[in-house]
């Protein structure tokens, strides 16, 4: 699986963007999928993740309530729509797929290069 995401860029606090990760293969639904942050001098970090059917999700308790993952298996696509940011979203986000979800980065097999959100004050 082959995972590419776009959506990052710059914005100002409290403004919204919308991550989006596109994935190859057909085996996408099969996946339960999550998203992790890195920001400069920081660990990865688990943001968001989804089961393989969409039925079951997971966040960040930071992010809860202003971040929402969702999916499309037809579009093989997870989304990210995070709203009211922060300048502490400030990182490069990247997606994930794994066999379950989980919020540890280990239990993923196949990750994406990243896209930045930059959050100004």
């Amino acid at each position: 699986v082959e995972l590419v995401e776009s959506g990052g860029g710059l914005v100002r606090a409290g403004e919204s963007l919308r991550l989006s990760c596109a994935a190859s293969g057909r085996t996408f639904s099969r996946f339960a999928m999550g998203w992790f942050r890195q920001a400069p001098g920081k660990e990865r970090e688990f943001v968001a993740g989804i089961t393989s059917n969409g039925l079951g999700r997971d966040y960040k308790t930071s992010v809860n309530g202003r971040f929402t993952i969702s999916r499309d298996n037809a579009k093989r696509t997870v989304y990210l729509q995070m709203n009211s940011l922060k300048p502490e979203d400030t990182a490069n986000y990247a997606c994930a797929a794994g066999r379950t979800l989980a919020t540890s980065a280990q239990r993923y097999d196949y990750w994406g290069q990243g896209t930045q959100v930059t959050v100004s004050s």
